[in-house]
């Protein structure tokens, strides 16, 4: 007897068997049925609840796929800064956001970019000290890969003329050699490692309430993405995973990563990517091979434009990498790394090649993947596609980045963001927002792949168009494309008999609208496991 049962509906299943349906039977958590409507409702019993959809489009839940979901829940009440327009306006936001803070409360803050301020330059120490006086203070750019702290903060990590750049990191200082309060890559570590942590209480409350944000997008699961040299992140978000769960309370699917200084711990043990179950699974082992573009720290195969001596850097050292990537392929652990430069997406591919070729008596059951891929040269895309590497990428990131790439990419940017080479080339997509980097909004991710331009429509022609995905194949790399790379196609991304029940109603058909209006889908309803986790006020 099934528990629920959707009708009048129109299904995208993407089962090949029957891709289209008008209704589905779920129970214990699983679909059991779909097809007609007269067929599945003749399933039905007293008992069994029933959703008229209204012929509503239904598909299967949405994965994100890289998404920093415990860093996210952290910065929950934080004071957000992604639509800031100038260093006036991010000065104004502090002191109105001060106001509401305890004595001894840092200012913790996230998402301003200087490239959409008028002048276009990173701000110093000195222009939030005006606004914050002795209280430490520190803000993150958009990336994440930048932070912006003001004297106090620096004072209170230790931070001074003669503070040597860390491993990996680098502290911006004036000409008298002075820091700035701009802190670059690693050198973050050395004040974000002070801040006041969260209690429990907090961080459980936290967690629920940034799933529930998910929930109203369509998103059922998600792989956790880490933080560079967290290392004390990875274990304590699994911890309170499991707990959550073991307790009837986790609210999404978590396919959780665990930072690479952890993966001798794991090996010990003998716990392989893939480990547990429906609720809660371990990843992969992640990497970060590079910085950012907009830290100017991307490795790349040629220098910046306007910065000759700049080619970006490399977080970790290639032999280190391949030290790493050969030691979890031997222990049956997966490599998540992130590389964004032509050069860090190549230096990658040769590492994997390297060892792939050497073989292992236990490999991995899931494949391995890059995050981000963001710029590589043709051959490269081949490569990738060829050792079955899957390509984790963040269409939102296409869009977002398409100032900064012509400034200092230039005709580089024809190597980015290649959604449509990939998949020509064979590799698997799997879509994720980058949340809290960027909106994890997945209906304005499948604007920017089937588009290639910003809500305002610009560019008009959308961005090296020729890139452009299909709806159906952009809604595939946030579901089975996701699954995949998780080594859960088997049960998951489709609305399939013994697949999970996981699903959404949305308010439009997708299929059918006008390509333009994508980004403004609501989510109707959020289903996980046969249950209504979220439904849209008169809706």
């Amino acid at each position: 007897m099934p528990d629920l049962i959707l009708h009048n509906a129109r299904i995208y299943t993407q089962w090949p068997q029957k891709p289209w349906a008008e209704a589905a039977a779920f129970r214990f958590g699983r679909v059991i049925a779909v097809g007609a409507g007269s067929e599945i409702l003749a399933l039905a019993k007293t008992a069994t609840g029933r959703i008229d959809v209204g012929g509503k489009l239904v598909l299967p839940g949405f994965t994100d796929a890289h998404i920093h979901f415990y860093d996210m829940a952290w910065r929950t009440n934080q004071l957000a800064l992604y639509d800031s327009t100038s260093l006036a306006d991010v000065q104004e936001r502090a002191g109105v956001y001060l106001a509401g803070l305890r004595t001894n409360d840092w200012l913790v803050g996230y998402g301003w970019s200087e490239s959409n301020w008028p002048a276009a330059v990173f701000p110093d120490r000195h222009d939030l000290d005006t606004i914050t006086g002795d209280r430490p203070a520190i803000l993150w750019r958009t990336d994440l890969h930048a932070a912006w702290c003001n004297t106090a903060a620096l004072q209170a990590a230790g931070i001074d003329a003669a503070t040597a750049d860390p491993p990996s990191g680098k502290i911006d200082r004036d000409a008298q050699g002075q820091p700035t309060g701009i802190l670059r890559e690693l050198a973050i570590n050395l004040v974000r490692r002070i801040i006041p942590p969260l209690n429990a209480s907090s961080e459980t409350a936290n967690l629920i309430a940034t799933a529930a944000n998910l929930h109203r997008l369509g998103i059922t699961a998600i792989h956790d993405q880490r933080m560079k040299d967290h290392s004390e992140e990875g274990p304590r978000a699994l911890r309170l995973y499991t707990r959550l769960r073991d307790q009837g309370r986790l609210p999404l699917r978590v396919t959780c990563n665990i930072e690479a200084a952890d993966l001798s711990r794991l090996a010990e043990v003998g716990l392989q990517s893939g480990f547990g179950d429906e609720w809660v699974r371990l990843g992969h082992i992640k990497l970060f091979c590079d910085g950012s573009l907009g830290a100017r720290t991307a490795w790349m195969l040629e220098p910046y434009h306007g910065e000759a001596d700049n080619i970006g850097m490399y977080l970790t050292p290639p032999e280190e990498i391949l030290d790493v990537i050969q030691r979890a392929h031997r222990h049956g652990c997966a490599i998540s790394i992130h590389a964004i430069g032509d050069r860090a997406n190549r230096e990658v591919l040769d590492i994997f090649e390297e060892v792939l070729a050497a073989g292992s008596e236990s490999p991995p059951l899931i494949p391995h993947r890059i995050e981000h891929v963001q710029t590589l040269q043709p051959n490269d895309q081949d490569r990738l596609a060829a050792m079955n590497i899957t390509a984790s990428v963040q269409p939102i990131h296409c869009v977002d980045d398409i100032t900064n790439v012509d400034l200092f990419w230039g005709e580089r940017g024809r190597n980015t963001y290649a959604f449509r080479s990939l998949l020509h080339a064979g590799a698997t997509l799997a879509f994720g927002s980058d949340a809290p980097v960027a909106n994890p909004n997945p209906w304005l991710g499948i604007h920017a792949a089937i588009t290639r331009k910003r809500n305002t429509g610009a560019p008009a022609a959308g961005w090296y168009p020729e890139q452009c995905l299909t709806v159906a194949e952009a809604v595939r790399a946030y579901t089975v494309g996701a699954a995949s790379a998780i080594g859960q196609s088997h049960q998951q991304g489709r609305l399939a008999p013994g697949y999970l029940g996981d699903a959404i109603i949305l308010d439009r058909d997708i299929f059918t609208i006008q390509v333009d209006e994508v980004a403004q889908t609501q989510v109707e309803m959020t289903i996980i496991g046969g249950k209504r986790f979220y439904e849209r006020a008169g809706a």
